[in-house]
């Protein structure tokens, strides 16, 4: 009987995750961070550079999922304003875990808000993100806000 051909790769252990290239990791990471700087300067076109068109979004703020641009469009309009609501002061991403299964990357972390004039609050998030287009570059298809309360200062 003749023997098996070598393995190129090692046999993954049952129940282990992938978890990818560090310039894949780096890469994925990057859209979350920017996307949150974008946020933080106010720019929505870069926001949205992040973002596939049709992607859904489970905001913290709203009950219903948000399907694509023209409702995420929509709930950013009826946000309330500085005026009527804590300003933001800052947004820091953290405590990442990723794994990139081919073209498809799934992301988890925290999100803590510090505000101007009220206590900071966390939220723990999860992003689903796929590379793809022209530049192969990574977009989120789906982000999950969940809101935990009030952050340890």
């Amino acid at each position: 009987m003749p023997a098996s051909p070598p393995r190129t790769l090692p046999p993954v252990p049952a129940g282990a995750r992938p978890s990818g290239s560090p310039a894949d990791l780096a890469a994925v990471w990057a859209v979350i961070t920017g996307m949150y700087q974008a946020y933080t300067a106010g720019d929505r076109e870069r926001i949205d550079s992040f973002l596939d068109p049709e992607a859904t979004i489970w905001d913290s703020a709203t009950p219903e999922l948000v399907c694509g641009k023209g409702e995420l469009d929509r709930v950013r309009d009826a946000r309330p304003t500085a005026a009527v609501s804590p300003a933001e002061a800052g947004l820091t991403a953290y405590g990442q875990v990723i794994d990139v299964f081919a073209d498809l990357a799934v992301v988890r972390y925290w999100l803590r808000v510090d505000f101007h004039a009220a206590p900071p609050e966390l939220a723990r998030n999860t992003a689903v993100l796929r590379r793809g287009g022209s530049d192969a570059a990574w977009l989120i298809v789906h982000l999950h806000e969940d809101v935990q309360g009030a952050a340890d200062t």
